[in-house]
């Protein structure tokens, strides 16, 4: 059941003949139904815009996008878990003892500013939030930060902007 993913009739009938399983594919993986109804209206999508990029030569349509839902929900869960370890890094490192040189004032004013900054970056929209701590503290360029996300060059680029002009204009609200 390939015929031409194209045409708006065959492509609603794999979407209903698929789409269940495409969902339970990303649910396994990242255990939130929200999310997992997002993978698949993305694989949809990209099925649909894209058609010739399933080739029925080497597998049917059902594994194919299985296989697209999988790796599109593995690729959310580790780049939320490098989002949440860089910012529990980002926690550690402001916290770590700063040596007698560093009177209490000049502590509080770190603990203020990483808190500020924590909460900050929990605020940005995920894909900003997941795109700044990959290249800044998982210490991605751009180009790896674009293939690690699976977006284009650009977009990573432009996520990685937004979400410093977020970040300047709520810490520095003046700057704004």
């Amino acid at each position: 059941m390939a015929g031409n993913l194209k045409d708006s009739v065959e492509f609603e009938r794999a979407y209903d003949r698929y789409s269940s399983r495409v969902y339970a594919s990303a649910l396994r993986v990242l255990r939130d139904p929200a999310r997992a109804e997002d993978v698949t209206q993305d694989v949809f999508l990209r099925l649909w815009s894209d058609p010739s990029r399933y080739d029925p030569k080497r597998g049917g349509l059902a594994t194919y996008l299985q296989l697209m839902a999988h790796s599109r929900a593995l690729d959310i869960w580790r780049s939320e878990q490098a989002g949440a370890r860089a910012v529990e890094r980002v926690g550690a490192d402001a916290s770590r003892d700063p040596g007698v040189a560093e009177g209490p004032d000049r502590l509080a004013e770190r603990r203020a500013l990483r808190g500020a900054l924590i909460g900050a970056l929990r605020r940005l929209p995920p894909n900003q939030r997941d795109a700044l701590v990959l290249r800044y503290f998982g210490e991605l360029t751009l180009a790896e930060l674009a293939r690690r996300l699976g977006v284009p060059f650009g977009t990573a680029k432009g996520r990685v902007r937004l979400g410093l002009q977020k970040l300047s204009a709520e810490l520095e609200p003046d700057a704004a």
